[in-house]
């Protein structure tokens, strides 16, 4: 899945499971979980983009995760900022862990490793549809734990007003 899908769950389950010693372990838990739903990432059809392009999307992705985590999430007064982001951070950790291994050659443990499994549990799938089954599973996460109202009005507090 794109990072900013795995920004978005671990996000969510931050606000559903407050104590950070069973939260952190299954937000990474939910990685691998969310790479076995057929999707598309920046890593689909990595063979006919260049290293370049593929360090650019996906600097692009984790940023965009970024925002939109402190954009939806920004209003949410029982989850510590610092647990949220934390859960963000270990919902994309394997994907960080991988990256020396495939972004800089670096192929050694535990980099390699992580870079075999994920390539063992992805389940790719071509646009549109890799994008709509990451729509489906992060949207029905974030109906479950986001308060809309919330969101409209941070939105509305970003527009200046004329």
């Amino acid at each position: 899945m794109t990072a900013t899908a795995h920004a978005l769950i671990g996000a969510s389950l931050a606000t559903i499971i407050a104590n950070p010693y069973l939260g952190i372990p299954i937000a990474v838990l939910s990685h691998f979980i969310a790479d076995l739903i057929p999707h598309w990432d920046a890593g689909t059809n990595h063979r006919n983009k260049s290293m370049t392009r593929l360090k650019v999307e996906a600097a692009l992705d984790v940023l965009l995760g970024f925002a939109l985590v402190l954009i939806l999430f920004r209003n949410f007064s029982q989850t510590n900022p610092i647990y949220l982001f934390s859960m963000v951070i270990a919902a994309q950790l394997p994907d960080w862990i991988e990256a020396p291994s495939w972004m800089f050659g670096f192929k050694v443990p535990p980099f390699s490793w992580l870079d075999w499994l994920g390539h063992k549990l992805q389940s790719r799938a071509q646009l549109p549809w890799g994008l709509v089954t990451q729509i489906v599973v992060v949207g029905v996460l974030l109906l479950m734990t986001v308060n809309f109202a919330d969101v409209g009005n941070v939105l509305a507090a970003l527009i200046p007003a004329s």
